[in-house]
């Protein structure tokens, strides 16, 4: 009811020991949403200045909080409805104070302890019944009795009374699940382009089909340079435009595309696609082309022509220009492939990369402490560049790696990290302003404007167009459709309404 939202705004997001510094979906001119209970089934939201994206970012994961938490179930975990919270806090491994208390028991957007508590009430088609922990193996969800929708003829969904999911260490073993015919459907970690042939192969004889992924990324992966390194020798080198361009220039984009991504695929670097209405050809093929001379030309230029006995160029301070990159190998086997490749490409232009498989946890606290050369990972924006524009401007605190310090500076207001340059300093103003802005119309300028300023700068460097993904399923699982979008921010399969899939006889 009106109630649960309340309880969100007036004692979650208002609240700074809960939220010191609030999700910047629910923040405008640095003042956080307020809200006015009208009803009991409606509820008046209010910004301090106009907030024109804000009924369309309710309908992606970005904003679930508002209907995420059950009053009469989570205040028993916030102090103000509970005078003996400590017992609760005592009682409860790994809380250490209320916030984390609430969080361990009624779970936040995206994290595993959303899925931990089974008592947790949820707007959900299902509900946990065996959670997902520490140590498990197995996480069951049942039918919700309570669930809200019906199909067309009244009945209530969901029509699948039972989810059974079995928790896999690594990629490897989730393709061999479904190619035993163990899987019902699944996407994630599957859909590597290399694992399709054999999938293909016992597709038949293992009872499943395959069903379409158009990717809304840009780029399947981007190399997003540390402009605030910490060391201020690599600083000074990252931050110079010539010399992203010609590390961009000693890329054989072809050859990484016909070996990794066999041939699908074509050279790109990041931003909204050919079809998209926000398509700028400059930000998505500039620097494209493999011209190693030119490359070389513009090193020398920028003060890295000296080299060491082996013919790696020297930084200013005398060290070898070297990068030190993690990447997710577990999950994408496919980018080590690729900096291999990149690796042996450089070496023709002086450059040297070592590159190291780590877990996502070390590979993103060392991100977030801003301990890295640069990054590596799939580039958003090619079909939701208004949701996710996390490469064109440094606003998304776990993914916008070429700078976390401007990232946290920008969330905060100012009060955390470093001030920004003022190009910048300019796409961050411009978001805000776009954010700000209802008609579609004024939405595509100034966001245009914002992507022509990122155009210019070059800041990230892209390898190959996102090429479209499959995923599988059971050929008894009806109603789900033959091609989706894949995106966090359309976060597949859900908006295609898992709840009314069913199986034929």
């Amino acid at each position: 009811t009106a109630d649960d939202v309340m309880f969100f705004v007036e004692d979650l997001l208002n609240n700074e020991e809960f939220y010191p510094s609030a999700p910047s979906n629910y923040v405008v001119n640095g003042e956080r949403m307020r809200a006015e209970k009208i009803d009991d089934h409606t509820v008046k939201l209010t910004f301090a200045a106009p907030y024109g994206l804000f009924l369309q970012m309710l309908a992606t994961p970005l904003a679930q909080e508002p209907v995420l938490w059950a009053k009469h179930y989570c205040k028993q975990f916030h102090p103000a409805y509970n005078p003996d919270i400590q017992s609760l806090i005592d009682a409860t491994p790994g809380a250490d104070d209320w916030p984390s208390l609430f969080r361990a028991r009624c779970g936040e957007v995206e994290a595993p302890n959303r899925w931990g508590n089974p008592e947790r009430p949820t707007l959900d088609p299902w509900v946990m019944s065996e959670p997902y922990a520490a140590g498990a193996t197995l996480v069951v969800m049942e039918r919700n009795p309570f669930f809200w929708q019906v199909d067309t003829e009244g009945n209530q969904l969901p029509y699948i009374d039972r989810l059974s999911m079995t928790v896999v260490q690594d990629n490897q073993a989730a393709v061999l699940e479904a190619m035993a015919g163990k899987i019902d459907m699944q996407r994630r970690r599957i859909d590597s382009l290399a694992n399709k042939p054999a999938l293909a192969d016992v597709a038949e004889r293992a009872g499943f089909t395959f069903y379409e992924v158009n990717s809304a990324d840009s780029n399947a992966m981007a190399i997003h340079f540390n402009l605030t390194h910490q060391d201020p020798v690599m600083r000074e080198a990252l931050n110079n435009r010539d010399v992203r361009i010609a590390l961009s220039l000693g890329i054989d984009r072809d050859e990484i595309i016909d070996i990794v991504y066999q041939g699908i695929g074509e050279p790109w670097q990041i931003g909204p696609k050919r079809e998209h209405a926000l398509f700028n050809e400059q930000l998505s093929t500039q620097f494209i082309d493999h011209d190693k001379d030119r490359a070389n030309e513009l090193l020398d230029a920028a003060g890295y022509a000296q080299r060491d006995g082996e013919g790696f160029r020297l930084l200013t301070d005398g060290r070898r220009f070297t990068f030190n990159v993690q990447y997710t190998g577990n999950e994408r086997p496919d980018w080590g492939d690729a900096l291999e490749i990149i690796k042996q490409q450089w070496r023709e232009i002086g450059i040297d990369m070592n590159a190291t498989s780590v877990d996502r946890s070390i590979y993103y606290a060392r991100g977030e402490a801003n301990e890295h050369d640069f990054m590596v990972w799939n580039s958003p924006g090619g079909l939701d560049p208004y949701f996710d524009p996390r490469d064109f401007l440094p606003f998304h605190p776990q993914g916008s790696w070429q700078a976390i310090p401007w990232t946290r500076w920008y969330v905060t207001e100012g009060r955390e990290g470093e001030e920004p340059n003022e190009s910048n300093k300019r796409r961050m103003a411009l978001f805000d302003e776009f954010k700000g802005v209802a008609d579609p119309a004024e939405q595509e300028r100034i966001f245009a404007e914002l992507l022509q300023i990122a155009a210019d700068e070059f800041e990230i460097v892209g390898v190959s167009s996102a090429p479209n993904l499959f995923g599988v399923k059971n050929v008894r699982l009806r109603n789900v459709p033959s091609i989706m979008p894949a995106s966090w921010m359309y976060p597949d399969p859900g908006p295609t309404l898992p709840q009314t899939y069913f199986y034929a006889d």
